[in-house]
Order: C-alpha cells, then structure tokens, then sequence
C-alpha cells in the first residue's frame, strides 16, 4: 500500500488551560544551563522532557543514558498527572504563529517516512551523526516524536483555504511566550474535512524541509529499525508543522570573524575593492538586495555592492551567504571550512545589527558581515536540484513551541 504524503494522528497535547505551563522554546536553541534557569519553579514546562539533563546534576553528560531515561520519566509524570493529554482518535492540527504584525498559519499532521526516504519530502542540509544519534535517543526511550519539524509546502490556495477553516472560533491552546510570540493551536477531528486535507496534500509534489533535518532524519532511522522487529504502524510518520512557503519568513543569518588573516583594515578593503563596490556608511547596513553586504569593523560601518559580473546562477552558489564564502571568506580570509573553522562564527538575525556591533567593538571580533537573507524560493531551489546549502544559510522566525503537540508511537 502507498503511504499518503501526510495522516492524521492522536496528538499529545496539554490539557485545557495547562498549554501556558508547558509550552516551551524548542530543545536546540537553548543550552542546558539556559534551559535550566527558563525551568525553575516550573514543573510541568516541557523543557523537562526536550532538555531533561536540567533535573540531573549540573556536570552530567547531556547525552548519557540517564539523561534519556530522566525525559522519558518525566513525559509519563506528566501524562499521569493530566497536564498532558492524548486525543482519542487520529485529528489535524492548525498551529498559527504571530510575531508583531506578521502571521503564518500551517497544519501539524504526521508525515510520511517513505516520502521522506524517497525524497518526496525534500532536504537541503547535511546532517551531523552525533546530533541525529541524540534525536534517535530521546525517540526511543520516551517513545514519542516530541519536536516537531518544520516543514513547507508550494503554492496550493486549496490547501491554504482548509487550513484557515480549521483555525476559527477558540483555539484549544493559545500561548504567548517570553519573547512575545503568541501560539495557536486548532483542532480538526472531523472526518470529512480530515479527508479532505489528506487528498488535498496528497496530490502535491513535494514538501520542503525547512528546519528540522536532523529529527527527520532521526524519525527515519527509528522507522527503518522498527520495520526490522516488524514494529511499523505510528514510526513510519513523523511529527510535522507545514506552513505556505508564502507565510514563512527568513531572517538574514550574519558572520562575524576573529581576524583579518593578516590583514590591517585598510589592506582588507583593498582587495574587497576588487570584487565590490565599497561604499562607506553613516549608518548600519542592512542590505536590501540580493548581492549587498553589510560590513562592520571597529566604530565604522561599509555597504559592499557585488560586482554584477560574478553573480551565479546555479542554485547554491547563487546564495548571498555563497557569494560570501566565494569571493571574501575564502580568498582574503582563509576561511575555507564554515563547519570546522574556530575563526568564524554565526548570529542569527532576530539578534539585530547592535549584536554585530557589539562583538566586534568588544575586540572579540574583528570584523562582521550582515547578510541578505535567503528567501524560500531559493532553498526550494537547492532541494529541486538535489544540492545542499552552506551551513548556517537560513534563520527562520517565528520559532515553533516544544510541548503543544506531541506524537505518540503506538
């Protein structure tokens, strides 16, 4: 039998009016002594199952087996004590995020293994083995698919419109966390419409990975080794959130740099001169167009116009951050392994320029580059054509919560 792109499955959710006490910042964008402090003095945050080493001594390995086995006990306290609770047949989800004045609206649903192994459910990053192992952990010993990973899907008014009628009247949960950013969450346990949504998706082409490679990747490898001992049934789908690829919104992902590869300031905006228009700045640069950089050495800002002559048109290399790696990390600074190179380092651009500038006036840097951010259209792009990005290419915001829904491996 062929596996449907997407199903309804029974969501693990919190009960009615609990969601505020559970939901929590998703488990990689936290280290464990920030998780900690973001916990204290709340028990039932999900932060005790995504980051458990936080109940364990401060020292211990965050990958050591009582680190798993601590998550797993603490998802079973929190279903025993009714803070979290299972739907009773299989439903969609509408989850809507809004961060200020922008909205994106998508539907969680289980999606499939098989699509993702043959590539139906497209990828653009390599994955690291040690951060998929972990996934592959945490799978096994609670049981549960507890991070969601975000997906994307092209142009469908069809399926945008069936989502939107799922997200009206009271929302089963409604969140506004620290940051400000408000979750939504709908549910859809009407069969006809459930259908109607399974067909609709269906008959797409294809999903888009768009954060999460490494627990899809994970979810794969729990699915294959289950079918192994014969234990298919839930493994074969894995936790998703797909929104419009239209609602999606990337944010520039900057590069700071602890040196000039010899090179005195003056030295280096020669050779930048070579490739781009060097124009000084009165004021910080954020760049407004496919081929403008931003550049921060101390106490002074430069606006960098590539030469159009060295634009590419292949999908990879096309990318702002490619450009980069091209024609300045690599040939004037030396900075040949983005993954590997302690010279480099990356900030996301929900932290603003202020952030660039503070790290290279602090003397910790000595130079930064505010990138143009990628835009959708070009990482679906790199996944049609089989390719995978640079690392550290897309920053995507509003970030989805841990804890709203979780899916349960029967």
């Amino acid at each position: 039998m062929i596996p449907t792109l997407i199903k309804p499955f029974r969501g693990l959710r919190p009960a009615p009016g609990r969601a505020p006490e559970v939901a929590a910042p998703p488990y990689d964008v936290l280290s464990s002594d920030e998780a900690r402090e973001r916990a204290a003095g709340k028990p039932w945050s999900f932060l005790h199952i995504s980051k458990p080493e936080i109940d364990l001594p401060a020292d211990i390995d965050p990958y050591a087996p009582a680190v798993y086995a601590k998550a797993a006990e603490n998802l079973v306290r929190m279903i025993e004590d009714g803070v979290l609770i299972r739907d009773a047949a299989p439903c969609y989800y509408a989850y809507r995020l809004t961060m200020g004045a922008h909205t994106q609206t998508g539907l969680v649903a289980s999606a499939s293994v098989a699509c993702y192994d043959n590539n139906r459910i497209k990828k653009h990053e390599f994955t690291r083995p040690d951060k998929e192992d972990d996934r592959v952990r945490q799978i096994e010993a609670t049981n549960a698919q507890t991070g969601p990973v975000l997906l994307a899907y092209p142009n469908a008014p069809a399926a945008d419109q069936l989502i939107a009628a799922i997200a009206q009247g009271k929302p089963a949960s409604d969140v506004t966390a620290d940051d400000g950013i408000r979750h939504q969450i709908w549910v859809c346990d009407d069969a006809e419409r459930i259908d109607a949504i399974t067909r609709c998706f269906d008959g797409m082409e294809a999903l888009y990975i768009a954060d999460g490679h490494h627990r899809s990747a994970a979810a794969a490898r729990v699915a294959a080794a289950r079918r192994q001992e014969d234990r298919i049934l839930s493994s074969d789908y894995f936790l998703a959130v797909i929104f419009p690829h239209h609602q999606m919104k990337i944010m520039d992902y900057n590069r700071v740099v602890k040196d000039l590869n010899g090179l005195t300031a003056d030295e280096f905006l020669a050779r930048l001169g070579e490739r781009f228009l060097v124009s000084p700045s009165c004021d910080a640069v954020q760049p407004q167009c496919p081929g403008e950089i931003g550049l921060y050495l101390p106490k002074r800002w430069y606006r960098l116009n590539l030469d159009p002559k060295l634009f590419s048109q292949d999908p990879v290399a096309g990318l702002d951050v490619s450009l980069l790696s091209e024609h300045v990390l690599g040939p004037i600074l030396g900075i040949a392994d983005l993954r590997r190179d302690k010279r480099i380092d990356f900030v996301g651009g929900i932290r603003g320029l202020n952030e660039l500038e503070k790290r290279v006036d602090s003397g910790e840097m000595a130079a930064a580059f505010a990138m143009y951010p990628t835009r959708m259209n070009q990482l679906m792009a790199v996944a049609d054509s089989n390719q995978v990005m640079p690392p550290k290419s897309t920053w995507f915001e509003p970030k989805l919560a841990d804890g709203l829904v979780s899916h349960i491996l029967d």
